[in-house]
């Protein structure tokens, strides 16, 4: 299915908990001089005008960045948090507009690093090319059109044997979950020592609740798994009340950095009495 566009969910607070984490971790590995490969599964458009009419039909954003920005403003977040902030008010082009995690990570990479951004939706894809464009990535970014769970494998390993992988699908189909694991045991096989993140909603649905603890099993010795629940889950089980992202062979400092700050973000993005935040770590 190519129905999924993210434009309508674009800076929402599953964006929030991706784009920090994703922004840690590429902070560790640019305190190492040797170049390192970001790959990119399920990139998207890469950048969104939260003004549009596809992020303005539901206004996500509102209870996501919206929140985080103000909060910024108003009072002092913990300093990894505040970091985060302050990083997204100096790389987007303009205000009104959110990144995505290719916009974030070519601008968090350095000049020695590369990145391998893939995008199957035509109309996503287009706007990729033309965003990656605009932020001058030119030949340290390749950008392909075909399927990134396996256009990611093809990849593995990477000439620098450094590399942190995100891997993003939308989740649209129940077989995603199976996919999602299968590509983690397979890109273990080929590179095992790869930083992996995996982005999944929190859903009433049962693929939904079974994922982190699938994911754990594929890496036991060394992994992180951090959830943001915004609020109590419906009734009636429609509806993401949060997300999470788990992590394979994560940055040493991330625990540490997540349990500082995951608190304060979890207060911000609350949408009722039910938040909460989940932070397991288990390092070999």
């Amino acid at each position: 299915m190519l129905s999924y566009r993210h434009a309508f969910h674009a800076g929402n607070h599953a964006d929030i908990l991706k784009h920090f984490i994703l922004f840690l971790t590429l902070e560790y590995f640019n305190r190492k001089d040797k170049p390192y490969w970001y790959i990119d599964t399920h990139s998207g458009a890469g950048l969104y005008d939260l003004n549009s009419g596809h992020a303005q039909k539901v206004g996500e954003h509102r209870h996501g960045i919206g929140r985080l920005l103000a909060a910024a403003e108003r009072s002092t977040l913990p300093e990894p948090l505040a970091r985060f902030a302050g990083r997204l008010k100096t790389i987007l082009p303009q205000p009104g507009l959110y990144c995505g995690s290719p916009w974030l990570a070519q601008a968090q990479t350095r000049g020695c690093d590369k990145l391998r951004l893939f995008e199957l939706h035509p109309a996503d894809f287009a706007l990729l090319e033309n965003n990656m464009r605009e932020a001058g990535l030119k030949r340290r970014g390749i950008l392909s059109r075909e399927d990134g769970f396996k256009g990611l494998i093809s990849l593995l390993p990477p000439p620098t044997r450094r590399a942190v992988i995100l891997i993003d699908p939308p989740y649209e189909e129940k077989q995603d979950y199976a996919r999602v694991a299968q590509t983690l045991k397979d890109a273990q096989k080929r590179f095992a020592q790869g930083c992996c993140l995996i982005w999944y909603p929190c859903l009433s649905r049962e693929e939904s609740r079974a994922l982190p603890e699938q994911l754990k099993k594929l890496a036991p010795e060394n992994h992180l798994c951090a959830e943001l629940h915004t609020g109590t889950p419906r009734a009636d089980g429609f509806g993401m009340h949060g997300s999470g992202i788990f992590a394979a062979n994560p940055p040493y400092l991330l625990a540490e950095q997540l349990a500082q700050s995951l608190p304060a973000l979890t207060e911000i993005l609350a949408q009722d009495g039910g938040a909460r935040f989940v932070l397991e770590h288990q390092a070999s």
